[in-house]
């Protein structure tokens, strides 16, 4: 897809702030992005042997033909290091070069978190890190509060990973939910730049919450609420969190109106229009979202970057992951407007507008 010239020009990539000038110390734009997954594949045809569905269905209703899934072997840092170390690779640095991690996950292999692990593994030892969750809409979240500690002048290159392992919430016995999510991970690097010269790459963002529809889609805690009053056998039980509960056609109703509203809302706060848009990366939950959203929004299908067929959907992972492959497919060029939305648990929403860089 083209672009206008305009696009490039530092004053059409920033809201101004008052009198004409950034209401920022710097710029920020996105110079780098990795992605790894896990090596174990589910097939479709993998969970016909073990809940009564089959292929076509879950082919037809859900654009999904398979998911990876971490292995007894794998932990869920260890591919979020693997992406992190791609996409630092891509932006030309180190990672002795890096301010701050933000790991958007909602499965960290430790209860307090996995972006130290990510931190420790990479060797980023000048890195704060911490945690962000936000569900399906973490990735898009930790972008936008990464850029914020990039514009105040406080850091200049912020690593965001999305990384989840849903696998691990998952009943493999409920064909409802069973056949929808898999594992993965996907990074990006924030620069600072010149926002004078360059502008900011990051043009917009928008952010909504409903915590009235988390009746929708949660995994409570599932353990004892009040060990010290149980007996001798109980009082040392591991805490706990159930399955994943989905009431798919809500969440479905809910998303096909949040994703293009949330979209809309980033793109008022510009003088941008849908048809500025070179690339739709959306949270990779259904193919029949995907277009939805894409059908209100009026973009067509050709610019909808979707690779869920492959992974499923992969929560705080799938925006990255989706990002990275059309990056190095060569589908993304340095330029493109790209309009990004997560949505999900919570329930959460929000989008981003960025030129890639």
């Amino acid at each position: 897809p083209s672009h206008a010239k305009a696009s490039h020009e530092p004053e059409a990539r920033a809201l101004s702030g008052a009198g004409g000038r950034a209401p920022w110390v710097q710029g920020v734009k996105i110079v780098g992005c990795g992605s790894s997954v896990p090596g174990k594949t589910i097939s479709n045809h993998d969970l016909e042997k073990l809940v009564e569905t089959n292929d076509e269905w879950i082919t037809t209703r859900t654009g999904i033909q398979g998911r990876r899934v971490l292995a007894e072997d794998e932990v869920l840092s260890g591919h979020a290091s693997i992406a992190a170390e791609k996409a630092m690779e891509a932006a030309g640095i180190v990672a002795e070069d890096l301010d701050l991690i933000l790991l958007a996950t909602s499965t960290p292999d430790d209860l307090f978190g996995s972006a130290c692990q990510v931190q420790a593994s990479i060797g980023a030892h000048n890195a704060a890190a911490f945690d962000i969750t936000s569900a399906c809409s973490g990735f898009v979240v930790a972008l936008i509060t990464g850029a914020q500690y990039v514009r105040c002048g406080t850091y200049k290159n912020v690593l965001v990973v999305g990384a989840d392992a849903l696998s691990r919430f998952v009943d493999w016995n409920d064909r409802n939910t069973c056949i929808l999510f898999g594992d993965g991970c996907g990074a990006a690097v924030l620069s600072a730049q010149d926002a004078k010269e360059f502008g900011c790459n990051l043009i917009s963002f928008a952010i909504e919450s409903d915590g009235t529809g988390r009746k929708y889609l949660n995994a409570g805690y599932s353990g004892n609420p009040d060990k010290t009053g149980s007996g001798y056998d109980k009082r040392g039980a591991d805490g706990s969190y159930s399955n994943i509960y989905m009431s798919g056609q809500d969440v479905f109703k809910w998303a096909v109106r949040a994703v293009p509203a949330v979209v809309k809302k980033s793109l008022e706060q510009t003088e941008l229009t849908v048809d500025d848009i070179d690339w739709l990366v959306l949270h990779q939950a259904n193919k029949r979202i995907l277009g939805a959203a894409g059908d209100r929004l009026k973009i067509p299908k050709e610019k909808i970057i979707s690779n869920i067929s492959q992974y499923g959907n992969t929560s705080a992972g799938s925006v990255p992951l989706a990002l990275d492959e059309a990056v190095r497919k060569g589908q993304i060029k340095s330029g493109d407007l790209i309009a990004t939305a997560g949505f999900g648990a919570g329930l959460t929403c929000a989008s981003a507008l960025f030129y890639w860089d």
